[in-house]
């Protein structure tokens, strides 16, 4: 086991996530340091809920990937339809 569980191979398969979310933290750390576009209260929430959402999504989403990336190298696949069997 390795970091957040995962196996090196399975970080290796996740590391195409790092590239966006390291781009959407760059722009929440950019606005913050120098906001382009004032400070009001409602455009600034707009703003940062485009940003933290996406990245709280892809965050999780990367997450699940690696978990079923990990079940499948483990050979505990499930049948996607029991209809199907």
């Amino acid at each position: 086991m390795s970091l957040l569980g995962f196996e090196r191979e399975t970080l290796l398969d996740l590391t195409v996530n790092v590239i966006p979310m390291a781009i959407i933290v760059f722009f929440i750390v950019g606005f913050g340091v120098v906001p382009a576009f004032g400070v009001d209260p409602v455009l600034t929430t707009v703003q940062y809920s485009l940003l933290v959402v996406p990245l709280v999504a892809l965050a999780a989403l990367t997450y699940y990937a690696g978990k079923v990336i990990e079940r499948d190298e483990a050979g505990h696949e499930e049948p996607v339809d029991a209809a199907s069997e």
